[in-house]
């Protein structure tokens, strides 16, 4: 019967010849899921033998994963902020992007807003991130994708936010009405044409998270456009956007009328994010 470390060693292999990147990482997760333990118990229990059953939950798993099934879908969740939300193929799986977004706007000394809106929320890790940050403040999420509304509700259920946060099923901010102190999004940004260079995790997510049109910024330009109508005087707004795309929406912000409009990089040194405020 094998032990932990054989079957590690062993799927370690496999993911490695399918080009899996971090393979060793994914089997650990993978060995922990199916014996439902923490990862760090496997290193106390490496001679610890395994029977057929968590066996054969594990070659399924790791045969799925060598075909670039996110390794979120088959673990069903992710950790985000320190929070722990569901994740499968009705949306974006998180990127750390995200969560360096979800960090800088959940700093203390920023202003604590009172009434907030996270546009095409997906999985909700932004928004319901938000909520929780901000206990007082009034939160809506939205999304255009029914499937990304339903996981973000399941979501805020399962963290204990579903009588505070509002859904609403909207284009951008067609369905939206009132004025919000912080309007925050990652709206699809990839150009339709890069679709074949993308990897085999990517690919998974829906399409409708992931392609922004010809140029890929024509989604966000269309929000830049529209979010002053629904900021109150002095709100602000926070985007994500994808590299070499910092200058073509910094300048449609200021077009759209914005000041103190500016960009952050990411921890890999690329400008990723946009923040702007309504004049007052």
């Amino acid at each position: 019967m094998p032990t932990i470390l054989d079957t590690l060693k062993k799927g370690t292999e496999y993911l490695e010849k399918y080009q899996i990147e971090d393979a060793r990482l994914n089997m650990e997760l993978l060995i922990a899921h199916a014996l439902k333990v923490e990862r760090m118990q496997l290193y106390l229990d490496f001679d610890r033998p395994l029977n057929e059953g968590p066996l054969e939950t594990l070659r399924e798993l790791t045969k799925r994963r060598s075909r670039g099934e996110p390794i979120q879908h088959l673990l069903g969740s992710v950790d985000f902020c320190d929070l722990e939300f569901k994740s499968d193929a009705r949306a974006l799986v998180p990127r750390p992007e995200t969560e360096e977004l979800a960090a800088i706007l959940t700093k203390p000394e920023r202003h604590i807003p009172g009434r907030i809106l996270d546009v095409g929320c997906g999985s909700g890790v932004l928004g319901l991130t938000l909520a929780s940050e901000f206990p007082e403040a009034e939160v809506i999420l939205s999304d255009l994708s029914p499937d990304a509304l339903s996981l973000s509700k399941e979501n805020a259920e399962q963290l204990g936010l579903l009588s505070r946060v509002h859904f609403i099923q909207s284009d951008l901010f067609e369905s939206i009405n009132g004025q919000f102190d912080l309007i925050t999004a990652n709206l699809p940004y990839i150009p339709n044409a890069e679709q074949t260079e993308l990897s085999r995790e990517v690919h998974r997510d829906p399409s409708i998270a992931l392609y922004g049109g010809e140029i890929g910024t024509e989604i966000i330009e269309r929000f830049l456009n529209d979010a002053p109508y629904f900021l109150r005087s002095g709100g602000h707004i926070s985007i994500e956007f994808g590299i070499g795309q910092d200058k073509r929406l910094s300048d449609a912000a200021w077009d759209a009328g914005f000041e103190e409009v500016k960009t952050l990089k990411d921890l890999s040194g690329i400008d990723r994010f946009l923040f702007a405020t309504k004049p007052a």
